[in-house]
């Protein structure tokens, strides 16, 4: 289990997300398992952001290797929600990463999401330290 953030987290990443009505389960609320692909959304926008680069998930170095969900509210068709990432911690192989999805009427946390990123060789499907230059473009953007 990853720590869980503090409640004054400033998330200096924020992408507006689209609930579709095929995210909808038969209660009328977002789909779990949809809530995830939103997180993943804005895990790519984040690591865009601060690598200034797209990101190529069929190249890219890095895996997710760990995810856990909080569900505190259900997400609704008519919610105005944001993902928001932050990068907490940094490792010799991996990354943790706190998201979560807010309604930005109410500003109510729906859902908080953990992760852990892993360095990762394609080729050899092994792990592999983070590279410097992820670890320093990271530090600076989040201050740390």
């Amino acid at each position: 289990m990853l720590s869980k953030p503090l409640p004054d987290t400033d998330f200096r990443v924020s992408v507006p997300i689209q609930v579709r009505m095929s995210d909808l389960d038969p209660f009328v609320h977002v789909n779990n398992g949809v809530q995830c692909h939103y997180f993943d959304f804005g895990r790519s926008f984040y690591l865009e952001k601060v690598l200034q680069d797209q990101v190529d998930w069929k190249t890219l170095d890095l895996v997710l290797v760990h995810i856990e969900l909080d569900f505190a509210a259900p997400v609704e068709f008519h919610d105005q929600l944001v993902c928001e990432t932050k990068i907490v911690e940094i490792g010799h192989k991996s990354l943790k990463m706190i998201q979560q999805l807010r309604e930005t009427r109410t500003n109510t946390v729906k859902t908080t999401c953990y992760s852990v990123l892993a360095g990762f060789d394609r080729q050899t499907h092994q792990s592999i330290p983070i590279q410097e230059e992820y670890k320093r473009r990271i530090r600076e953007f989040e201050g740390m």
